[in-house]
């Protein structure tokens, strides 16, 4: 019986969303892989300059707010379906491939089908956020530490975990949280948060449409918060917030339009 040449998977992060935040070596990847699986957070602009012209690429992007679900097993049997071929691979995700993405579900099968596999870190998006907005996760007088977290189920956030995060020096940055927004703010208000604390909401980091709107928690105690309609969102909160004002160096536009809608009409979804 011959054996399958088996070929390779690369689990890349393609950064925040500015095409010039990718890796040297993530960047080699999409230039030679023979199939490339992008999610909807991957600027498209790197697909359309740097991807082999000969390379499949399949969108597998997610946007549930929206509608818009590939399957995590329909991504996991396309990779092994194109790796069992012999072919490179390359699962390319938004911001950085370790942090809430779906990458364990990829690596265990990967290793149930004995695929060799690649990890690539990418710039996250609370990096990329804080760097474009001018607000330091830490910083002497401010903040000694900085947790990454999502709610993904108000249900299962425990009455002390609240009261952690409200009263908690560390700098919060919540992912895929912005349909939560308002919740969040009114229930750290009433497990005490500092009103000396700022709230950021930034919308598509590192992009062209990139949009910050700082708030206090003193604002918030009489002030509701204005609708957000574009995602991603990345929320900040801490008194590093209160720094945005001073350092921020992009010259935000007022334009409201998705920068990663552009994948719509740049591939073809082959799920």
């Amino acid at each position: 019986m011959k054996l399958l040449n088996k070929g390779k998977v690369i689990l890349a992060g393609a950064g925040p969303g500015d095409p010039e935040l990718i890796s040297l070596k993530a960047l080699k990847y999409l230039q030679t892989a023979e199939v490339i699986l992008t999610d909807r957070l991957v600027s498209p602009e790197l697909i359309e300059e740097y991807a082999s012209k000969e390379a499949t690429v399949i969108y597998v992007g997610k946007q549930c707010s929206k509608g818009i679900h590939t399957p995590q097993e329909d991504i996991n049997e396309l990779m092994v379906e194109f790796a069992l071929l012999g072919k490179l691979v390359l699962r390319l995700k938004g911001g950085d491939s370790m942090l809430f993405s779906n990458i364990l579900d990829e690596l265990q099968v990967l290793k149930a089908n004995k695929i060799a596999y690649e990890i690539i870190p990418g710039i996250s998006a609370a990096f990329g956020a804080a760097s474009y907005t001018g607000i330091p996760l830490t910083a002497r007088e401010h903040s000694r530490g900085v947790r990454f977290l999502t709610l993904y189920d108000l249900k299962t956030v425990a009455p002390s975990q609240w009261n952690d995060w409200a009263t908690t020096s560390d700098t919060l940055v919540f992912y895929m949280s912005g349909q939560r927004l308002e919740a969040l703010t009114q229930t750290l208000l009433e497990n005490g948060i500092s009103t000396s604390k700022g709230l950021a909401v930034v919308q598509q980091a590192t992009t062209p449409n990139q949009k910050t709107r700082v708030f206090s928690f003193e604002e918030l105690k009489t002030q509701a918060l204005p609708e957000f309609e574009y995602v991603p969102t990345l929320i900040i909160i801490g008194k590093v917030v209160n720094l945005h004002q001073e350092f921020a160096w992009v010259n935000e536009n007022a334009t409201v339009a998705s920068y990663f809608d552009n994948h719509k009409t740049i591939f073809q979804n082959a799920i």
